[in-house]
């Protein structure tokens, strides 16, 4: 408890740190499922224009 006690405020700060990843995560999962790209689809300048999106 000792061990708990000193070090809470690194424990909290790691939890949400972790939840704001998981968050991340679960936001571009999301995206990803409903088709939504993660690029600003300016792909006239992109080197990967031709393989980047399937039309």
């Amino acid at each position: 408890m000792t061990w708990l006690a000193n070090n809470w405020g690194t424990l909290v700060a790691i939890g949400v740190v972790a939840l704001l990843i998981a968050g991340a995560i679960f936001a571009l999962i999301r995206d990803k499922k409903r088709g939504k790209r993660a690029c600003g689809c300016n792909c006239s300048c992109c080197a990967m224009k031709g393989a980047c999106h399937k039309s």
